[in-house]
């Protein structure tokens, strides 16, 4: 399966007092690199909700810090399906600092139907997409 690399500048309001990046906010570089991989693969999360009334969500997520990230890093993070099966996605993702590992996390989400609040299958065409 494919890689995504996503850009992420740390700035002021996703540090603590100190200038370092608060723990909370490596998962919405995480959730923004799982987006704009959808994204890229030409799935908008939008129009999943709007036309199908599908939404991803996380059903579980193991994240391990090794380094700590500073105001005005450049990171990048790397994110890769490492399993599809029925309803969930298993994804394998990491932040880095230059070549230097900060962050890692396992992160599952299940495709929900909204209307019913209950997982369905993910559409065949974004299965199809991340083996592409």
């Amino acid at each position: 399966m494919q890689r995504f690399s996503l850009p992420i500048r740390v700035y002021y309001e996703d540090t603590d007092a100190g200038g370092v990046v608060y723990h909370a906010r490596y998962l919405h570089f995480f959730e923004r690199a799982r987006t704009d991989y959808l994204r890229e693969l030409g799935f908008s999360q939008q129009a999943l909700l709007d036309e199908h009334n599908l939404a991803f969500v996380v059903k579980t997520m193991q994240i391990d810090y090794r380094l700590a990230a500073k105001l005005d890093d450049l990171l990048t993070v790397e994110t890769e399906v490492s399993g599809i099966k029925g309803a969930t996605i298993l994804f394998s993702q990491q932040i880095k600092r230059n070549d230097v590992l900060i962050c890692t996390a396992e992160v599952k989400v299940a495709c929900v139907d909204l209307t019913k609040m209950k997982p369905v299958a993910i559409p065949q065409e974004i299965k199809a997409a991340f083996n592409g």
